[in-house]
C-alpha cells in the first residue's frame, strides 16, 4: 500500500468506512476492527469517513487490506442482494462455532479477520493454502 498516492489513501479510507457503515458496524467496533491507535475515540472515525488516510501502521494496513478483500468477496457472493453480505456477517455461522463472522473478527482480532476472509473468499483461502505448502 506504500506506493499509493495520498489521494488514493484518502479514497480508500472513505470507501472502507462506508463499507463498514453499510455492514452496520458501530464506530466503537470500527476502532477495534481497524486496530486504530490507542486513544482513538469512536467519534474519531468521522475523520476517516471524510478522507483522512488510515495510519501507516502495519497492523492497520493489514486489516484494511483484509476488509477490502472481504468486501469484494461479499459482493461476489451476493451480487443481487446488497444486504446479503451484511446479513452473512451478522448471522451465527457453523464454521465459527455458531458465532457471527462479525463477532469472530471483533473478538479474535487479526486472526479472526483472516479466518472470516478465508471463509468467504475462496481465492484468498487458496492463496494462503498455496503459501503454506511452499514453506
Amino acid at each position: 500500500m506504500s506506493d499509493q498516492t495520498e489521494q488514493d489513501k484518502s479514497r480508500l479510507a472513505t470507501f472502507l468506512i462506508s463499507v463498514l457503515n453499510d455492514w452496520g458496524i458501530s464506530n466503537t467496533d470500527k476502532v477495534t476492527l481497524l486496530a486504530l491507535p490507542s486513544g482513538t475515540k469512536p467519534r474519531g472515525i468521522q475523520q476517516y469517513q471524510q478522507g483522512t488516510p488510515f495510519p501507516e501502521d502495519e497492523n492497520v494496513q493489514a486489516r484494511v487490506d483484509h476488509f477490502v478483500g472481504i468486501a469484494q468477496a461479499l459482493r461476489l457472493a451476493y451480487p443481487r442482494n446488497l444486504q446479503g453480505g451484511k446479513l452473512w456477517l451478522h448471522r451465527p455461522n457453523r464454521h465459527f462455532n455458531q458465532r457471527t463472522p462479525l463477532s469472530v473478527m471483533i473478538e479474535d482480532g487479526l486472526s479472526g479477520i483472516t479466518a472470516v476472509r478465508m471463509r468467504i473468499d475462496c481465492s484468498y483461502d487458496w492463496h494462503v493454502d498455496e503459501q503454506n505448502h511452499r514453506t
